[in-house]
């Protein structure tokens, strides 16, 4: 019986140190996976920042209406993200 109830607990911890190693690997992938696509994010991010600085291409003298539409959609974009992100307007808990 005491043979018995030590195989158990030598079980069970040997299985505790499986799940643990499965789950470190597991979030440590899950870092990896989410550092590059924070690297990506923040790429595009400076991307954007250089092209609104250089007012999206578009030149101010003869600026019409499509580059009006195609900025407010893009904002649109982007505030639907940011509001994801802060859990605002529809995103709001």
């Amino acid at each position: 019986m005491v043979r018995h109830a030590r195989s158990i607990a030598q079980q069970t911890e040997s299985t505790m140190t499986d799940r643990d190693a499965r789950a470190a690997r597991n979030q440590e992938r899950s870092l990896a996976a989410f550092l590059k696509h924070k690297a990506e994010f923040d790429a595009l991010l400076a991307e954007l920042r250089q092209a609104s600085a250089e007012n999206f291409g578009a030149d101010p003298e003869t600026v019409l209406w499509g580059e009006a539409a195609w900025l407010a959609d893009a904002t649109a974009k982007l505030k639907d993200i940011a509001d994801q992100h802060f859990r605002r307007g529809e995103y709001s808990a």
